[in-house]
């Protein structure tokens, strides 16, 4: 028996063509669905793609009984799909709409052919106009209730024929290429129909199509080859793999393959992208148009004792607007030192570090109005804390930025509230707080700044586990009311895997790695020579691969990748 989830489950399904001589003998089988396994649960959106002859419409019409595998198992729900007495009721959990509209319509009028389907399933006369109304209603055709089929366009037929299935109430659509014959007005009505279906009434949808730009919004999609699934995932995964999907004589949308393009020229364009809006922003971040700071080959030297250091050698990377950029690196790998640069502080021995495209070591540009746009908290950010109330403290930095004492008080005000101080701890000395409410206290004389990037330089150190938790959980929920960078420098693997959207690894004054978490933590071997290592999930993960022979996800960086991975293990092994 399936898995009581799966509303579509198949299992090792084959299903043969039989040609035949002219004496009936059988003459060959062509196989066009080869062993195929999948699952469809309620309230899924899924995309089915293949090239003509891949075995897609075949394998569709398996989902509600118009055809039977030669081999292996469907079950809807709980039916087995071969079996006849399960016929009438899969046909009522799942309904099929075709290319052509017109094979579909048989009614004179548009009520009369939506009620056809309730009609033949002995619905009550007065359900059936019901179910005819709230059906044309929920596909935008009520107001043509009254016109005769022939009178509509191509994409107002689809959509009738699309209300007569879910006026019979199934579980599942099945749209089997239904917008092939439309012109680009008609295939948006009848998508956006679906979406609306699987949106809004949570009905299960199945979508096969040849219009790529019509299943960005599938939550997955499962491609076709010679009858056999060759590729699955999100859309966004399936996408990334362009050179394949060619291989395959598919395409992938146009603002994916123009990303696509762009990258290998030489930009860096993330993989997958989806639509029109994903393509301007990240085509303004590879052109530097979001870039709030970029760090061009910085050097910086220093004497002791007659010796010349080079803390920082040849260092280069961009922030961008609203991100989180995870800082690791060894001790004396030149963390602390390079955010020291990042908001003047520091001056390069060469080198420049631009500012929304002004160099911050410009002799016209205003340095101190830099450090209220890049704010720094040191490591023990209590040693920044030096007024007899926790209030002056924070009035001190914008009373510095010149502004007038209501606008003072008014951010002081604000960035205490901002990390969650109540009234009762302004007037007091910052010194009588616990080491969790200094720091915020810290935090909150920069935010008052209002900052565009907050640099926080080891701001858990010395803390507790809950006060280092509460501590990171302040500085993301900041990040998701202002929409400033982040930039977290720290000795935590786990932290950054946990919260950064890139990760920049400093060794020996040199940038050894910078990337996404996930790509980052694969060197894991080169982490360790420098001193540093993987987050604690990951080990316990190769830990468990090595002691069970299980293969578990040995990549995964963080509690809930793990907890995704072991529990879909658990489940596959108790199926």
């Amino acid at each position: 028996m399936q898995d009581r989830k799966s509303l579509i489950k198949t299992k090792d399904l084959v299903y043969e063509y039989i040609r035949r001589d002219e004496e009936g003998n059988v003459e060959n089988l062509t196989e066009a669905v080869s062993h195929v396994d999948l699952e469809v649960q309620p309230g899924d959106f899924i995309a089915i793609l293949g090239h003509n002859g891949s075995g897609k419409s075949t394998l569709a019409k398996h989902f509600n009984s118009i055809l039977v595998p030669s081999e292996g198992t469907v079950w809807i729900e709980e039916m087995d799909s071969a079996d006849e007495k399960n016929l009438w009721d899969i046909r009522q959990k799942v309904g099929m709409v075709f290319q052509n509209p017109d094979n579909q319509i048989i009614g004179q009028v548009v009520e009369e052919d939506v009620g056809f389907g309730p009609e033949n399933m002995g619905v009550p006369t007065k359900e059936i106009w019901e179910r005819v109304e709230e059906s044309l209603k929920t596909v935008g055709m009520y107001e043509f209730r009254k016109y005769s089929p022939n009178k509509l366009s191509g994409g107002q037929k689809q959509r009738v024929s699309i209300a007569g299935v879910i006026a019979m109430h199934p579980q599942c659509i099945v749209l089997d290429e239904p917008t092939a014959m439309l012109d680009p007005r008609g295939r948006k009505e009848v998508i956006r129909a679906v979406r609306a279906l699987n949106d809004v009434e949570k009905m299960t949808a199945i979508l096969i199509t040849h219009y790529m730009e019509e299943i960005v919004y599938a939550d997955k999609v499962f491609v076709m080859d010679a009858g056999k699934v060759v590729m699955s995932g999100t859309p966004r995964e399936v996408f990334s793999q362009v050179e394949k999907l060619k291989e395959l004589r598919l395409e992938v949308p146009v603002v994916t393959e123009l990303a696509y393009e762009l990258k290998k020229a030489g930009l860096p364009m993330p993989d997958g992208i989806l639509d029109s809006r994903e393509f301007v922003e990240a085509y303004k971040k590879a052109v530097g148009m979001y870039m709030a700071l970029i760090v061009d080959h910085l050097t910086h030297e220093y004497d002791e004792g007659g010796i010349t250091v080079r803390a920082l050698n040849d260092v280069s990377f961009s922030i961008h607007e609203g991100e989180f950029l995870g800082l690791i690196g060894h001790t004396g790998s030149g963390k602390s030192t390079l955010v020291q640069h990042l908001n003047g502080l520091l001056k390069p021995t060469s080198g420049n570090i631009y500012f929304y495209g002004k160099d911050i070591h410009d002799p016209e540009f205003d340095r101190r109005a830099l450090r209220g746009k890049v704010g720094l908290v040191f490591q023990y950010p209590e040693h920044q804390l030096f007024e007899v109330t926790v209030f002056k403290d924070v009035c001190y930095g914008p009373r510095n930025l010149g502004l007038d004492e209501n606008e003072v008080e008014l951010r002081a005000y604000e960035a205490l509230k901002q990390v969650g101080l109540g009234d009762e701890n302004f007037y007091v000395s910052p010194f009588e707080l616990s080491g969790g409410q200094k720091r915020r206290v810290a935090i909150a004389g920069v935010l008052a700044m209002k900052p565009e990037i907050l640099i926080l330089d080891e701001p858990t150190a010395g803390l507790d586990p809950k006060g280092r938790e509460e501590i990171l959980d302040l500085v993301v929920s900041i990040q998701e009311q202002t929409g400033m960078a982040i930039v977290l420098v720290s000795h935590s693997m786990d932290d950054v895997a946990r919260y950064a959207d890139r990760i920049l690894v400093m060794d020996h004054g040199t940038v050894a790695f910078h990337d996404t978490p996930e790509k980052v933590f694969e060197h894991g071997e080169e982490l360790e020579k420098m001193g540093l290592g993987l987050p604690q999930v990951t080990y316990l993960m190769r830990e468990l691969a090595k002691e069970t022979g299980l293969s578990v996800n040995t990549s995964a960086i963080t509690i809930d990748q793990a907890r995704d991975d072991l529990i879909r293990i658990a489940e596959a092994m108790r199926s």
